[in-house]
């Protein structure tokens, strides 16, 4: 027997059925580094409305580029631009949210439904859903959660593909969803 590991094996080796260690048998533990260590230390110090915090400074940095830029004035190929839109000619998936996200930061819900409206039917969801984690996070506080199951995520998806799809056809009924 090794005295330099309890079980009797070798140090830093794990023996057979010996999960104490968190590691199957045969695998050496690794002692963690210093990045590693920092980031451990730093996590167990931070309070818990940092996330939250930083989340909001990051939406409201989205939003403060967007009322400042006013994409409703802009040149269609001004910077930045769409790659997809710039090269094909298509609308992308997220073209119009921009234009969209700024009606609707002017209480203007038609034209922003008008410029992408599933970005301003999905907003009020994941409006509530993000107070409802930075709520949990920062203060504890227990709102009722929205059930968003799978399906409900694979039915979403499938309807912006084909928004995405249906608002690059050039006939008639489908153009005016041309932004």
């Amino acid at each position: 027997m090794d005295a330099g590991h309890p079980s009797g094996g070798p140090a830093g080796v794990a023996q057979q059925g010996d999960w104490s260690a968190g590691y199957p048998a045969g695998y050496p533990v690794v002692e963690s580094d210093r990045l590693t260590r920092f980031v451990t230390r730093t996590h167990a110090r931070t309070p818990r409305w940092v996330v939250p915090l930083a989340a909001v400074g990051c939406v409201a940095a989205g939003i403060g580029y967007t009322l400042l830029s006013d994409p409703t004035r802009s040149a269609p190929d001004a910077l930045p631009t769409c790659l997809l839109k710039l090269t094909t000619g298509l609308d992308c998936p997220g073209c119009g949210g921009t234009r969209a996200l700024w009606y609707v930061l002017h209480a203007d819900l038609p034209a922003a439904a008008r410029h992408h409206f599933l970005f301003v039917f999905a907003l009020p969801f994941l409006a509530y859903l993000f107070v409802a984690w930075a709520g949990r996070q920062a203060f504890g506080w227990r709102l009722p959660e929205l059930r968003i199951g799978p399906k409900l995520v694979g039915g979403f998806l499938a309807a912006w593909l084909a928004f995405s799809v249906v608002r690059n056809l050039p006939w008639a009924p489908f153009t005016a969803l041309y932004v």
